[in-house]
C-alpha cells in the first residue's frame, strides 16, 4: 500500500489574523518537517511588514515570497501584496492572476494550487477572517485527500471564515490556536495512503491555471460552470455558477472568483455607492429647483415659481427617505435587502 507524509501546511487569514498567526508561529517548533505558506488578505498598495512580524516571534525563519524558491521543510514564506502565492510543483509561484473574493494574495488560490501540486501531503489551515475566503480552497485541499484544521471560532476575533471552512468546506479538525501546534505535530507524522486519492480535477486544474493567467486557458472556448444570470462586480462581465460539492460559487469569462458571502458583500458596497450618488443627484436638484424658484417670483413669474418649488419639494423628500435608508443600513437595521447583511 503506497503512503506519504504530509509536509506542506498552508494557512489562511484576514480580519484578526495578524494576532492568530503570532500566537500560532510563535508555538511551532524549530525541527518542524514541514513547509509552510501563509496568506494574509492586505491591500495592494500595502508595504507589508508582516514577514518582519512574524520573524521575531517564529523559531523557524520567516521569509517573503519570491518566485521559483524551492518550497524548504523547516520554512516559513508569507505572501507579498498584490500577487497570488501559489505552489507550482516543488517551488513557490508568483502570480497577478485575477482576484478571488475580491482579494490578491487570495487564501483559496494558495489552497487549490496546493491541493493540485501536493494532494494529500497538504494540511490546510483556516484563522480568523470575516465572510468565506478559503472554503473553496478547503474543499480543494479534501478534495485531493489532505486535511483540513479550523480556529475555534469561538477562539477567533472574527469567527465567519473559520466557520464557513468548518460547515462548508468540511475541514476536519475544530482546536483553538493554542493547541494547533501538537495537532500538526501529529498529522506530520502520520502516514497517508495515497493508494485512492483522485487525480485534481479538470476544474481545479482550469482554476489553478487562470490564476497563473495560462493563455491556453483564457483561449478555450468553454468556461467552468453555467450562465448564472449575474454580474462580476469587478470587470462586470457575466458570472458563471459552479458547484463543488456542497458548495455553489462563482467565476466569469476572464477569471475573477466570488464565493456567496463575499459576492454578497460586493454588491451590497456597490448598492451603498449607488445609493450615495442618487442622494447626491436629488440634493443637487433640490438646490437647483430652488434657485431657479427664486429667480421665478423676482421675475413675477408665479407658475414657474409654483413648478419649480413642486420639484424642490419632493426632491427633498426623495432625498430624506435616502438619507434615512443610508443611516438605518450603517446601523445594521434591516432597510437594506439581505444579501448586504455581513455573513
Amino acid at each position: 500500500m503506497p503512503t506519504t507524509q504530509r509536509d506542506l501546511v498552508v494557512v489562511g487569514a484576514s480580519a484578526g489574523g495578524v494576532e492568530a498567526l503570532r500566537d500560532l508561529l510563535g508555538r511551532l517548533p524549530a525541527d518542524l518537517p514541514a513547509a509552510v505558506l501563509v496568506v494574509l488578505h492586505m491591500p495592494p498598495g500595502a508595504r507589508s511588514a508582516l514577514p518582519a512580524i512574524l520573524d521575531r516571534v517564529c523559531a523557524l525563519p520567516v521569509r517573503p515570497a519570491e518566485h521559483g524558491d524551492p518550497l524548504e521543510h523547516g520554512t516559513v514564506t508569507v505572501c507579498v501584496p498584490d500577487v497570488h502565492l501559489m505552489v507550482d510543483g516543488d517551488r513557490i509561484a508568483l502570480s497577478r492572476g485575477p482576484r478571488e473574493n475580491g482579494h490578491r494574495p487570495a487564501v483559496d488560490v494558495l489552497f487549490r494550487s496546493a491541493a493540485r501540486a501536493a494532494g494529500p501531503r497538504v494540511v490546510g489551515v483556516v484563522l480568523s477572517g470575516t465572510l468565506d475566503d478559503g472554503t473553496a480552497g478547503m474543499i480543494a485541499v479534501r478534495a485531493r485527500g489532505g486535511v483540513g484544521v479550523v480556529q475555534d471560532p469561538d477562539d477567533a476575533m472574527y469567527a465567519s471564515m473559520p466557520r464557513h471552512a468548518r460547515e462548508v468546506g468540511g475541514a476536519e479538525h475544530v482546536v483553538p490556536v493554542a493547541a494547533m501546534p501538537e495537532l500538526l505535530a501529529r498529522l506530520l507524522e502520520e502516514e497517508v495512503d495515497v493508494a485512492e486519492v483522485p487525480p485534481p480535477s479538470e476544474l481545479m486544474e482550469t482554476e489553478a491555471a487562470m490564476a497563473e493567467l495560462d493563455g491556453g486557458t483564457y483561449d478555450a472556448a468553454d468556461r467552468p460552470g453555467v450562465a448564472s444570470g449575474f454580474g462580476c462586480p469587478t470587470c462586470h462581465g457575466a458570472l458563471f455558477t459552479i458547484t463543488e460539492g456542497p458548495m455553489e460559487r462563482y467565476r466569469c469569462r476572464v477569471g475573477h472568483a466570488w464565493s456567496p458571502e463575499a459576492l454578497a458583500e460586493e454588491q451590497s458596497q456597490a448598492l451603498e455607492g449607488a445609493l450615495w450618488m442618487a442622494l447626491r443627484g436629488l440634493e443637487e436638484r433640490a438646490a437647483l429647483s430652488l434657485q431657479m424658484g427664486r429667480r421665478a417670483e423676482e421675475r413675477g413669474h408665479r407658475h414657474s415659481a409654483r413648478r419649480f418649488r413642486v420639484r424642490y419639494d419632493e426632491a427633498r423628500d426623495a432625498a430624506a427617505l435616502l438619507r434615512e435608508l443610508l443611516h438605518r443600513g450603517e446601523l445594521g437595521g434591516s432597510a437594506l435587502p439581505d444579501a448586504v447583511e455581513e455573513g
